[in-house]
């Protein structure tokens, strides 16, 4: 076979792959019907990267391969709606839908429409952020936020690399399609989300819509990627098809949604239905309350809209909603109770949390005694009193919340004040320049922190101590076998082995990595200290400036200041975590205990080519781990990150590497094998 009938082969092999992908995407994302197994799937992919890396020019921008890889932005271009992206108007009782019932029957009269077949489609309000994503001629051009409703933002990078949002649109759809509809993130990946949060000591999200929103509006592709968003169309913008507007025999919201549907786009009908009476719209918002304890996603009510979408053009909007349709909310349940006093809670991080003791009240289907007053901000603003009537309220599954006081019912009541020691360890509560919050500084002997405080030590970029997870951890701590983290350093195989679920087998394993970790640098014992405010990057600066711990313990104030990256609240993270005797005591007894800090590994070599430049790995390198590898690399000088782009400085690259080689090609990136990077340092 000739090259050039090798190339047009290669070509129509790229194609055919494209659609086959984009085929088991619709599949799997709008049908919710794998026909492939994960491993079939990810052969596709592998095959379309190493063509479209022999291949460059083949390349183009609705091609699975391209989902990721636009690098940050430092903002977001606005962009102007072709038809306004309006809001809903809400309704909270019956009342408010008879009302809006009443209005659209007199709209049926004056256009003189059929009140008595499917009068209304009845939606699930989902609960995350409205997107209008345009396609010219099935390719996604852009897309963007609601904004004001007449201009939003360019949020188009990170639309792109939500898998269930089609690249390309199958079939025949209009020249311009604008599809409407929510991105949303389910329970289970908010919960991993926030659990990856709090391991790298950034603060959780608060609600699954406020986790969506701050996806999308980050200005790095590669953050959108990592987190699991799903999207689901509820409606359209601009339609156009030849410089006229598109016809089709689409004529009432469910035939829109399946039509919508047919071009790949999610739609989410599952359990819309129609309704022709007040009744019927009552019983489908008490079905959608019940349902949603049972849904893996959040709503916030349910959408009634006209089904006819002739009508809904007659009836038309006004300037901030359509007048066609409302949202049904759920309401948020309420009732006043007495604070009888202020307890505090200490989270396992240390912060200090007021709790309210309640005389129990029945809201929201439960009996609530206590509620979360947040911080000491959150009491003052709300001028709430020890003794004081209060509004308690609670919305479907969120925590009950205390709303503030009842002031005409106010009568002795005591004024509050945070705390000066902690309850568990007695040791002293501080509140850090910028934050609201109190926190306890016993962090490496408190007990309400110790579980974990000793599962950041013991993780992949602290001491790296394998096996040691959080279920084994909190046998240790309520057996009181550990008290500390420096009898981590002290277990033994009869410790190990009376826990629930470990084998000896395991224990070994446990207590080989403990060994292992013995021998660390003054970065990862720093880090693994969990000093408020002291992340792995300014550990690291720490430890280019500092010798050792005891450098760091005795330093002064302009020492520290003159570290890069430290600033006043990390400085006076370091000085009140090191004032305190027992902290002190501990950090010193893990020398005793055989914690060695490598004095090579506190120093850069100088002239390294990796110093400033972000380095990316792939495969496996033989006889190192991947924290080592990046051990190595931090000490030359360089940072390692997980994914690779345009300003990616080297790929190191091991046995079995993966796709991140053929980006490489694809974007320039000098390659480096693991050998003969060995054999550079």
């Amino acid at each position: 076979m000739s090259s050039s009938n090798k190339k047009i082969d290669d070509y129509k092999r790229i194609e055919f792959l494209r659609n086959e992908i984009n085929k088991h995407n619709i599949l799997y994302y709008v049908y919710d019907n794998p026909v492939i197994d994960d491993h079939a799937y990810d052969a596709l992919m592998k095959e379309l990267i190493a063509l479209e890396s022999k291949y460059p020019d083949s390349v183009n921008s609705y091609s699975p391969t391209q989902r990721v890889g636009g690098s940050p932005v430092s903002y977001f271009k606005n962009i102007k709606h072709s038809i306004p992206m309006l809001s809903l108007n809400n309704a909270f009782n019956i009342k408010e839908v008879e009302s809006f019932d009443q209005r659209m029957m007199k709209y049926i009269d004056q256009y003189k429409f059929d009140s008595n077949i499917n009068k209304y489609f009845c939606e699930l309000k989902l609960d995350g952020l409205a997107i209008n994503i345009r396609y010219i001629n099935g390719i996604l051009e852009y897309a963007s936020t609601r904004g004001n409703g007449l201009i939003g933002e360019d949020v188009t990078s990170n639309i792109r690399t939500i898998k269930s949002i089609p690249l390309k649109l199958s079939g025949t759809p209009p020249k311009i399609l604008e599809v409407r509809g929510e991105v949303i993130m389910e329970y289970n990946d908010f919960h991993k989300l926030n659990q990856y949060q709090i391991s790298i000591g950034n603060k959780p999200f608060v609600n699954t819509r406020n986790a969506t929103a701050g996806t999308i509006r980050n200005f790095d592709p590669n953050i959108t990627y990592q987190r699991s968003l799903k999207f689901f169309a509820y409606g359209c913008g601009l339609i156009e098809n030849n410089d006229k507007f598109y016809v089709s025999s689409v004529d009432d919201q469910c035939n829109l949604l399946n039509w919508l549907s047919s071009f790949g786009i999610p739609v989410n009908v599952k359990y819309s239905s129609y309704a022709n009476t007040i009744d019927e719209l009552i019983n489908f918002h008490k079905k959608a309350y019940d349902l949603r304890r049972n849904l893996p996603y959040a709503i916030d009510g349910v959408v009634y809209k006209i089904n006819s979408l002739e009508l809904q053009n007659k009836i038309g909007f006004s300037s901030r909603a359509p007048k066609f349709s409302i949202a049904h909310k759920f309401l948020a349940e309420e009732a006043i109770t007495k604070l009888w006093k202020i307890e505090f809670q200490i989270s396992r991080t240390g912060i200090v949390t007021p709790v309210a003791k309640l005389e129990p009240i029945f809201v929201g289907g439960v009996n609530i005694s206590s509620a979360t007053l947040h911080n000491e901000n959150e009491i003052i603003r709300k001028d709430i009193k020890i003794g004081d009537f209060v509004i308690v309220r609670r919305a479907g599954d969120v925590i009950p919340e205390v709303v503030g006081p009842v002031l005409n019912l106010r009568n002795k009541v005591e004024d509050f004040h945070m705390l000066n020691f902690c309850p568990i360890c007695k040791s002293k509560i501080v509140k850090f320049t910028g934050e609201n919050v109190y926190r306890c500084t016993g962090k490496l002997f408190c007990k309400a922190q110790l579980v974990q405080q000793l599962l950041h030590a013991s993780s992949r970029n602290a001491l790296n101590i394998v096996g040691l997870g959080e279920k084994i951890i909190s046998q240790l701590v309520n057996k009181n076998i550990v008290k500390s983290i420096t009898d981590i350093f002290n277990l033994s195989l009869e410790n190990l082995i009376q826990l629930d679920r470990v084998s000896n087998k395991l224990a070994e394993k446990i207590l080989l990595s403990i060994k292992k970790s013995k021998n660390t640098s003054l970065n990862k014992l720093l880090f693994a200290l969990g000093i408020e405010h002291i992340g792995e990057h300014i550990s690291k600066e720490l430890s280019k400036k500092f010798n050792n711990l005891d450098d760091i313990i005795s330093a002064k104030e302009e020492e520290l200041l003159s570290v890069n990256c430290i600033g006043k609240v990390a400085k006076e993270s370091i000085l009140t975590f090191f004032s305190i005797p027992e902290n002190i005591k501990i950090v010193k007894e893990l020398e005793k205990n055989g914690v060695v800090i490598s004095k090579i590994s506190n120093k850069i070599l100088k002239n390294s080519i990796f110093k400033d430049k972000i380095i990316v790995l792939t495969g496996k390198i033989e006889n190192l781990s991947r924290v080592e590898v990046e051990n190595i690399v931090n000490n030359l000088g360089g940072r390692v990150n997980n994914s690779i782009s345009k300003n990616t400085s080297y790929l190191i690259y091991g046995n079995n590497y993966g796709e991140k080689f053929y980006k490489a090609d694809q974007l320039g990136i000098k390659k480096i094998y693991y050998k003969d990077f060995l054999k550079m340092i």
